[in-house]
């Protein structure tokens, strides 16, 4: 029987204001990993702050953590100084903002071991080269002297895990470690934490939003729901037969290879007495509906697209070449949704910024109907973004946090219909109504949005000048499943009320393969395998494209 390291007893954690986690137990045990799953705004994620003494200072928490028989909510702030890192430690979230800018990789791992060991200084630098060889880094000795931001999120995520393990700490919180990751690149992170905490015997608290990831990796999972838990079993009992609605509407919401529901189920249908599953179609009837399409004349034509971008390292240095995109040539047909997947550098979104104008291509041709754009002017391009749009990954840094929501929209509406303010106030509203928002968020800022529904504002500003052709980039990776699962809904809604056409450029293809027709896969700039979603699924040829495929079955 293992050793409990960690149990929490009826703990709370509120503001002056308001309770946001209530009556949390759980125990964690040495060499087991417990997963804590839920949406946004469950508490998930300040539960595992409250382990590190990290709340911010305006929460209160209550009850009882107690580490291998200490009393943590009693711990002075020197106390924690002395627990973070060396027993406890964290991998956090979003490692480009948990990583100093301005401080070599190497030397931010090193800082733990200075904190919490007696070694040499040249001591120190071996254990962070043999940490960066053992989570796997490339090139230990450049990648010691470099800044963040010359690494992969990859790279990244791990030189944070490097620093977690550091110390050998007894439990490991892991915060959405994967989280927007490629999704080979997150089948490799998730591998090397399981392969970490077998050697060391850490127990893990793995945090996510994601049941399929989760999946992979736990032996217990609780699920959280508005700061209580919903449900709490072993891994194969919760997958195999869940019993709270809610749980079984997070299982639902996430497209697998095999979901063929015309629309996705929402968690809130799980929570109603009356719900009942939307039309199924088959697998044919998907791939029959697929190739009707492609009888039309096709809105895009692609020849010979080639990117490449330039850069050297200082001034006299010598300019290096990255051909992004290699002699690309496809097709795209009205109202059908086209796949676009391949790892980080693959070209994806080079590929759907020169469709925007957003980028220009080194050579070939673009042909939008009967126009070639591929050197389009900014005047013609004026007018070609009333047919054209794209909706970011991430809305909030293409919204200015300066206007109100509804004024970014509005004023897309005056230019394309010189409409006056009262009109443009009015079918901006209608517009925000008609992607699940409402009409008297208008005078709000970004800031006061959640992520999903910071994505809709953004699908309601690309609707503004009545599109014909929109490119979704990355456009719900970072979304918890259930708000996906929303997106993709209103997505198809839009397309068979608008008859919009979609390039959809993602890195998840179970994701793609319930919303697209037709699948391209870019590899390293090159085109190397394309064909109906189905088609693809059933027998992809190229062994690239067959990694991409289990890396998301794991």
């Amino acid at each position: 029987m293992s050793e409990v390291l960690l149990s929490v007893k009826d703990l709370e954690i509120s503001s002056p204001e308001t309770p946001i986690v209530q009556q949390l137990n759980f125990e964690l045990k040495a060499s087991e990993t417990l997963a804590i799953v839920g949406e946004s705004g469950s508490g998930k994620s300040l539960s595992s702050l409250a382990l590190m003494g990290l709340l911010p200072q305006n929460l209160k928490a209550q009850g009882s953590i107690v580490y291998q028989k200490r009393e943590l909510l009693k711990n002075t702030e020197e106390d924690w100084r002395k627990l973070r890192g060396k027993d406890i430690a964290m991998i956090f979230q979003e490692p480009m903002s948990a990583l100093n800018p301005s401080m070599t990789c190497g030397k931010q791992v090193a800082e733990i071991l200075e904190i919490h060991s007696d070694l040499s200084a040249k001591a120190i630098e071996e254990k962070v080269m043999a940490l960066f060889t053992k989570v796997e880094l490339p090139r230990a000795e450049s990648l010691y002297k470099s800044y963040p931001h010359q690494l992969s999120g990859g790279q990244k995520q791990r030189v944070m895990i490097a620093m977690a393990i550091a110390c050998d700490p007894k439990i490991l919180i892991a915060d959405e470690p994967t989280t927007a990751l490629d999704v080979s690149v997150q089948a490799g992170i998730l591998s090397l934490l399981k392969k970490l905490q077998e050697e060391k015997g850490m127990a893990m608290l793995f945090i996510s939003h994601d049941l399929g990831v989760v999946r992979k990796v736990a032996d217990e999972i609780m699920v959280m729901h508005l700061g209580r838990v919903k449900e709490s079993a072993s891994a194969e009992k919760l997958f195999r037969s869940p019993q709270d609605p809610y749980t079984k509407g997070l299982l639902a919401c996430r497209p697998t290879a095999d979901t063929y529901y015309r629309r996705l189920p929402l968690v809130r249908d799980f929570l109603q007495d009356d719900y009942h599953q939307s039309e199924v179609l088959s697998p044919t009837v998907r791939e029959d509906r697929a190739k009707m399409k492609l009888k039309q004349e096709p809105l895009f034509r692609i020849h010979d697209l080639e990117k490449i971008y330039r850069s050297s390292q200082g001034i006299w240095a010598k300019k290096v070449e990255h051909k992004a995109l290699n002699k690309v040539g496809f097709e795209v047909f009205p109202r059908e949704s086209l796949g676009l997947v391949g790892e980080s550098g693959s070209g994806k979104t080079t590929l759907g910024r020169i469709l925007v104008g957003l980028e220009k291509a080194e050579q070939g041709q673009v042909f939008f109907k009967d126009q070639d754009i591929a050197n389009a002017s900014a005047k013609q391009w004026r007018a070609l973004h009333k047919s054209i749009q794209i909706i970011f990954q991430d809305p909030f840094s293409a919204l200015n946090p300066k206007i109100p929501i509804g004024e970014a929209i509005a004023s897309v509406i005056r230019k394309r219909k010189r409409a006056d303010k009262k009109q443009a106030e009015m079918e901006t509203k209608e517009l925000l109504e008609k992607v699940g928002l409402l009409a008297d968020y208008y005078p709000r800022y970004p800031h006061e949005f959640s992520g999903g529904q910071r994505q809709r504002i953004g699908i309601a500003r690309a609707l503004a000048v009545q599109p014909e052709f929109i490119v979704c980039d990355e456009s719900v990776s970072a979304l918890d499943v259930s708000v996906q699962a929303q997106i993709l809904n209103l997505l198809n809604d839009l397309k068979d009320e608008f008859g919009f056409t979609y390039l959809f450029i993602s890195h998840d293809l179970q994701i793609v393969k319930y919303f697209c027709d037709r699948i391209l896969v870019l590899q390293d700039g090159h085109l190397v395998e394309s064909g109906f979603s189905e088609e693809i699924y059933r027998e992809a040829k190229e062994e690239y494209t067959k990694k991409l495929i289990a890396a998301v079955e794991g």
